[in-house]
């Protein structure tokens, strides 16, 4: 994902055969959508249709938001921690709905808050991934943390909030004591994704200017020693180069 495709990958394309070539490079625009959409947006997978459909006991109770029925089943010795075919618990199932009656009534009967579904989300980082603050408020209530590393990337909730420009998540995720200069496995900050996967436009400007008055670092560079502010210069994004610039980054 992001940069870790890169050059390589194509220098492979280019000398396998013709038709390896023409394969390949119809693959591209996909390739690159997804790059753009950004690794921990692409990777979120919430229950399907079939997937809802096909859920009996505890997780038709969470998707449906069904709180008396939780409390009902988990006192009759439902798991509460039990994991579906994508190694999610009841409740994921029930952040990714945003149902948080039903949040409430699982972690009540035990559920745990931190657990990490199959791609290893957390329901902090799911309801960041889908802006949606109402649930990421009752997440942070019921204990999930917001220190938690998440994802196959070692990133955080975060990260993934910053790079989807999600302002108000990132905000609410500051407060929560989010770490500010997590590096995830892509070499990258928060700092460094509102920049290289964001647009340059008003969002992902208000994050980074969250991260930059909360104390992010604005001068850990990636892993290719590229710094925030040669990456916001580089792509042309004026304003985040005053900001960055105002806050002592070089």
């Amino acid at each position: 994902m992001g940069d870790a495709m890169g050059v390589g990958s194509l220098v492979v394309i280019r000398h396998a055969g013709s038709a390896a070539v023409r394969a390949a490079a119809a693959l591209l625009p996909a390739l690159f959508a997804a790059i753009a959409i950004g690794p921990d947006a692409a990777a979120q997978v919430a229950p399907s249709a079939a997937e809802k459909a096909g859920y009996t006991g505890l997780f038709a109770a969470a998707a449906s938001g069904d709180a008396t029925g939780i409390a009902r089943l988990a006192a009759g010795g439902a798991d509460v921690n039990a994991r579906d075919g994508h190694a999610r618990t009841p409740l994921h199932v029930a952040a990714h709905a945003g149902q948080r009656d039903a949040m409430r009534a699982l972690t009540k009967a035990g559920a745990d808050p931190n657990a990490l579904e199959g791609d290893r989300y957390d329901i902090v980082t799911i309801a960041a991934v889908a802006n949606d603050l109402p649930t990421l408020t009752v997440a942070l209530e019921l204990g999930c943390s917001a220190k938690n590393v998440t994802s196959r990337y070692d990133g955080t909730a975060l990260i993934a909030a910053a790079h989807l420009g999600h302002v108000e998540v990132v905000r609410a995720l500051i407060r929560a004591g989010a770490p500010l200069d997590h590096v995830n496995n892509l070499g990258w900050t928060a700092v460094i994704e509102s920049i290289v996967l964001g647009d340059g436009g008003a969002r992902h400007t208000a994050t980074l200017r969250a991260l930059i008055d909360a104390g992010a670092n604005p001068n850990i560079a990636d892993r290719g020693g590229v710094t925030p502010l040669r990456l916001a210069r580089d792509r042309g994004y004026r304003e985040m180069v005053a900001m960055l610039q105002h806050a002592g980054a070089r």
